[in-house]
């Protein structure tokens, strides 16, 4: 691991993505893998069936928030010509998403500058979505925030500074974030490659060595508290 993210493993204090008022402590862990066997024979691509399965997660914890997905291979992409291009599919998520209301505000967990931003309106893909380029010492790495509503993208540019807990916007409802049930995807990215709004989100089973380096866990910068909620998984 880039010797970078031992920075955010001590004491430093919680950092969210979501709305700071909600705490850790209303986030439940939501299991969409393969292996969940309650989810056999559920559509995960229809918004509406996801969303009733995710409301009976928080329901079941009493929670308001779910989240979960990193390194997790799923069926949710199923049918969908833009993860089935080849032999091989692309099903295995390379971020974590945070699963809640349409509209719950999108914040930075870190200060940094706008690296791009796009409407990736294309069937499955994240819709609105905002890069943020993080800096210390001598390195360098990215975050980047997915399935945002349109308003989120208005007066933003390039360069512009963003500051730690700095509101970015807020989740998009499913006609914005393409055809999903409203949830952040939240993904940590060592290089861009050279991309501009946009960075794979989901890699094939052949692929997750190099992802897992350049797209490491995400919880990585989420402080203290967020990983010991992680690690309740």
């Amino acid at each position: 691991m880039p010797p970078i993210f031992d920075l955010f493993s001590g004491p430093s204090g919680t950092r969210y993505v979501l709305d700071s008022s909600i705490p850790w402590a209303d986030y439940t862990p939501l299991d969409l893998s393969t292996a969940n066997q309650e989810l056999e024979g559920l559509n995960l691509g229809d918004p509406a069936a996801c969303q009733g399965y995710i409301d009976s997660v928080l329901r079941r914890n009493s929670a308001r928030v779910a989240y979960g997905g990193y390194l997790e291979q799923r069926n949710l992409y199923r049918g969908n010509a833009g993860f089935e291009t080849g032999e091989e599919p692309r099903d295995i998520h390379l971020g974590v998403d945070f699963w809640a209301e349409a509209g719950t505000r999108v914040q930075a967990p870190l200060k940094g500058k706008v690296h791009s931003f796009k409407n990736n309106a294309g069937k499955g893909d994240y819709g609105p979505t905002i890069i943020l380029t993080h800096e210390s010492g001598n390195y360098t790495f990215h975050t980047l925030y997915g399935h945002l509503s349109l308003e989120s993208l208005k007066g933003i540019y390039p360069g512009k500074e963003i500051g730690k807990g700095e509101v970015l916007g807020s989740l998009g409802t499913p006609d914005i974030n393409v055809n999903y049930a409203p949830h952040l995807h939240f993904q940590l990215i060592l290089d861009m490659e050279g991309k501009q709004g946009d960075y794979p989100g989901v890699c094939r089973a052949s692929e997750v060595e190099f992802y897992r380096i350049n797209c490491p866990d995400p919880f990585l910068i989420l402080g203290t508290e967020g990983l010991k909620v992680q690690s309740r998984r």
